[in-house]
C-alpha cells in the first residue's frame, strides 16, 4: 500500500489549508497529531483483519477526490426518500460528507438539545465539544481512525442534557452519491447526560456513486442512568467501501442498545469499541447481515468490562448467498478489577451455497475470577428436519426456506424497541432474502430490472 500511503501524504500537504476548521488551532493539531500516526503505520488494520479472507487493500485505489466543498444545497426528499415511515420526529442529513441544511448548521431545541455540524460546533461550542472529542486518541492505535481524523469534513453533533427523555428517535441519514470517486470522512461526536433517554436511527446508503471510499467514526458518551437505542443501517452499492468505527464509553447504570443491520454491501466494516467503565453498566451489540453476489461484511466487536457488576451481550447472525464473505471478529476483555461481570456472546451463521465464506472467531480474555462468561459461534445450511416439516404441511421449497430464513434474521430486530422500525426492518428482510431489495428503491427512474416473486404466508403472523 505504498502508493496509497503516498497518495495520503501529498494529499494532505496540498488540501489541509482547505479543509474545515483550517483556522481552529485545535483542530489543526488534532489533525497534525493523526496524520503522523497514519504515516508511522500506514494502511494497517492491525490483528482484527482477517487478510487471508480479504485483504482490503487490494480494493482500495490512490487516486480518490476529496470534496473540499458542501454540494449546493437541495431538499433531502428531492433525492432520498426514507421508507421508514412514523419513526422519527426530526431527520438530519449528509451529502457526500457535510451537513445537509439551508442555512442552520446548529439546531437548538427548548429543552436544552443541540444537534447539527460538529464543524459548526466546533465554532459554536468549543469547550463542549473539545471535552470529549479524540478522547481515546483513537489514531494512536488504529490507522483508519488516523485518517480519518486527519482529513475529517464534517460529522453529526448531538448533545443531549440531563435529565432529558427524547420522546421520538432521531434519524441520520448519510448519502454519497458522485461521479468522482469521493474518499469520505466523517466523524460523529454524540454526548448524552445523566438520567436522559436517546434513540438514533443512523442509515448509510448510496444513490449513484463511483467506487466511494467512507472512512467514519462515532464517538458516544452515556452518562449515568442513561439509556441509548443506536440503530445503524446499511444498503450500500457494489462498488462501495466503507469502515464504521464506533466507540462507546458508558458510565454507571446506563445502557446502550445497539443493532447494526446489513443488507447490502461492496465491503463494508463495522467496529464497535464498547467500555463498561462504571458499575451496573450495561450493553447490547447486535448485528445481522444479509449479503450475497461477491460481497463482503466484517464485524469486529470488542467490549472492554472495566469496572464490576456490569453486563453484556452480544448476538450477531448472517446469511450468506452466492459467493459472499462474512467476518466475525469478537472480543471481550474482563480486567482484575472487573468482579461480577456477565458478559456472553453469540454468533451464527447460515451458508447457502459451497462457496459463500465465513470466519468466526469469539474470545474472551478474563482477568477477574468471579465471572458469568460464555461465547458460541455456529455455521451451518438449513435445518432438514425443518424444511422437511414444512413441506409436509404443504409450504412449496421456496417459501419454507424463506420462512426458515426469515424466522433465523428476526431473532436479531426483535431486540429493536422502536415499534415502527421494528416492523419496517422485518419488511426489508424478507425483501432481501427475496431478492427485491436493492438500491433502486431509493431511485425516482424505476429502470430497474426486479424479479417478481410471490410469497404469500404472512410472515408477520409468525
Amino acid at each position: 500500500m505504498e502508493k496509497f500511503n503516498a497518495f495520503i501524504k501529498n494529499s494532505f500537504n496540498k488540501i489541509r489549508a482547505s479543509l474545515p476548521a483550517n483556522n481552529n488551532e485545535k483542530v489543526n493539531s488534532f489533525r497534525q497529531v493523526a496524520i503522523e500516526n497514519f504515516l508511522k503505520k500506514g494502511l494497517l488494520l492491525g490483528k482484527l483483519e482477517n487478510r487471508d479472507n480479504f485483504p482490503i487493500e487490494k480494493e482500495i485505489s490512490d487516486d480518490y477526490e476529496f470534496q473540499l466543498q458542501p454540494t449546493p444545497y437541495q431538499p433531502l426528499d428531492s433525492i432520498f426518500k426514507c421508507k421508514i415511515k412514523g419513526i422519527a420526529s426530526n431527520t438530519f442529513a449528509f451529502f457526500n460528507g457535510w451537513y445537509l441544511h439551508s442555512g442552520n448548521p446548529i439546531t437548538i431545541f427548548p429543552n436544552g438539545m443541540i444537534i447539527g455540524s460538529l464543524i459548526a460546533a466546533i465554532e459554536c461550542y468549543p469547550d463542549l465539544v473539545f471535552s470529549r472529542l479524540g478522547k481515546h486518541r483513537l489514531a494512536g492505535n488504529n490507522s483508519l481512525n488516523a485518517l480519518n481524523e486527519a482529513f475529517f469534513t464534517d460529522g453529526i453533533f448531538i448533545y443531549i442534557p440531563d435529565n432529558v427523555v427524547v420522546e421520538h428517535p432521531m434519524q441520520v441519514v448519510n448519502l454519497i452519491s458522485s461521479d468522482q470517486k469521493l474518499l469520505v470522512n466523517n466523524h460523529n461526536l454524540i454526548m448524552v447526560g445523566k438520567n436522559s433517554n436517546f434513540s438514533l436511527v443512523y442509515c448509510n446508503d448510496s444513490i449513484h456513486s463511483e467506487n466511494s471510499f467512507a472512512n467514519n467514526v462515532t464517538e458516544i458518551y452515556i452518562e449515568e442512568n442513561t439509556i441509548v437505542n443506536f440503530c445503524k443501517m446499511e444498503n450500500k452499492d457494489a462498488k462501495s467501501i466503507m469502515l464504521e468505527h464506533v466507540v462507546v464509553e458508558q458510565k454507571s447504570h446506563s445502557q446502550f442498545l445497539s443493532n447494526a443491520i446489513t443488507f447490502n454491501a461492496g465491503y463494508v466494516r463495522n467496529q464497535f469499541h464498547v467500555t463498561l467503565a462504571e458499575p451496573f453498566a450495561e450493553a447490547r451489540v447486535n448485528g445481522l447481515y444479509l449479503v450475497d453476489k461477491k460481497q463482503v461484511v466484517d464485524n469486529h466487536v470488542f467490549v472492554n468490562h472495566a469496572a464490576p457488576d456490569c453486563t453484556s451481550h452480544q448476538l450477531y447472525k448472517g446469511i450468506l448467498d452466492d459467493e459472499a464473505i462474512a467476518n466475525f471478529n469478537g472480543h471481550i476483555l474482563v480486567s482484575q478489577d472487573a468482579q461480577k461481570t456477565a458478559a456472553f456472546q453469540t454468533n451464527r451463521n447460515i451458508t447457502l451455497t459451497d462457496e459463500a465464506k465465513i470466519t468466526t472467531k469469539p474470545f474472551l480474555e478474563i482477568y477477574a475470577d468471579d465471572v458469568q462468561c460464555s461465547h458460541g459461534a455456529t455455521v451451518g445450511q438449513l435445518n432438514d428436519t425443518e424444511m422437511f416439516y414444512l413441506r409436509s404441511r404443504g409450504i412449496c421449497e421456496r417459501n419454507a426456506r424463506m420462512l426458515l430464513m426469515y424466522a433465523f434474521a428476526v431473532e436479531v430486530t426483535s431486540f429493536i424497541d422502536i415499534i415502527n422500525l421494528r416492523s419496517r426492518l422485518n419488511e426489508m428482510i424478507q425483501r432481501r432474502l427475496k431478492g427485491e431489495l436493492s438500491l433502486c428503491d431509493q431511485c425516482f427512474l424505476n429502470c430497474s430490472d426486479r424479479k417478481n416473486f410471490s410469497f404469500e404466508i404472512d410472515v408477520s403472523l409468525l
